[in-house]
């Protein structure tokens, strides 16, 4: 292999200089703030892999706790041209031409139930997709004409959900989910899931979820059509939702 093929394929962290592995990296422990507690920190960056670790920044947190930023060098690197991330294949439309596409294909508006579900009480996932204002500067569903979008907000329960979008003849249910803590999401998300299918009606929506720790790989094992991570807005959860209606609707 030729040093430009390693360039090409390999990498490492980039801090002053290419393939120097600089890293930075923070974490609380739960001890006072000493010389010890700084000490523990380095000791765990070696422990993690990193060469020459040094705590750069440290700060009391109050109550036994402490909060320790570090510099460090990685050894490790990883080879780009093996690594294969699932996504959604679509095609990613513009508000003008995803209304076109609705208006083409479905001859009706397409209705779309969102909500946060279960305990998660954070709105900023799902405001940016469904609100009319969306989030940096791409507008939300309410926005689109061709468009109705139905944000039922936080903390619904998953059986609610369920029955507003038999009530509402759902095409598409939208989940966000933002708490994460103790892998509570995946529980959260499994429960809807098995009353969709329960209710009999999984394989007539297009069920999609949303969140910072969504990957289209994690949705698919959970049994959803399509998932979104950050840097989504409503035009590419949109795009995928009339391209997966129209693949099903195929004469």
């Amino acid at each position: 292999m030729t040093q430009q093929q390693i360039t090409e394929n390999w990498v490492k962290p980039y801090g002053d200089t290419m393939n120097d592995g600089r890293v930075q990296l923070s974490f609380t422990l739960p001890v006072a703030l000493d010389e010890n507690a700084k000490e523990a920190a380095r000791q765990l960056a070696l422990e993690m892999g990193l060469d020459e670790p040094a705590v750069v920044h440290a700060e009391d947190m109050g109550q036994g706790f402490s909060f320790c930023v570090l510099y460090g060098q990685c050894k490790h690197r990883v080879d780009l041209s093996r690594i294969k991330v699932a996504k959604p294949e679509f095609e990613t439309l513009d508000k003008d031409a995803i209304n076109a596409l609705i208006a083409e294909k479905m001859g009706r508006k397409m209705v779309v139930v969102g909500a946060c579900i279960e305990t998660d009480a954070h709105t900023v996932g799902i405001d940016a997709i469904m609100n009319m204002k969306g989030y940096n500067g791409h507008k939300g569903l309410e926005s689109y004409h061709e468009v109705r979008a139905i944000n039922m907000g936080a903390q619904v329960d998953s059986e609610e959900l369920v029955a507003r979008a038999i009530e509402e003849q759902a095409d598409v249910i939208l989940v966000s989910q933002v708490v994460t803590q103790k892998n509570i999401h995946l529980d959260n998300l499994t429960r809807l899931s098995d009353l969709l299918e329960a209710e009999g009606i999984r394989d007539r929506v297009i069920l999609v979820v949303g969140g910072p720790r969504i990957s289209h790989e994690l949705a698919k094992e959970l049994g959803y059509d399509a998932g979104f991570g950050t840097k989504s807005y409503a035009e590419d959860v949109a795009s995928f939702a009339i391209h997966e209606w129209t693949k099903r609707h195929a004469v």
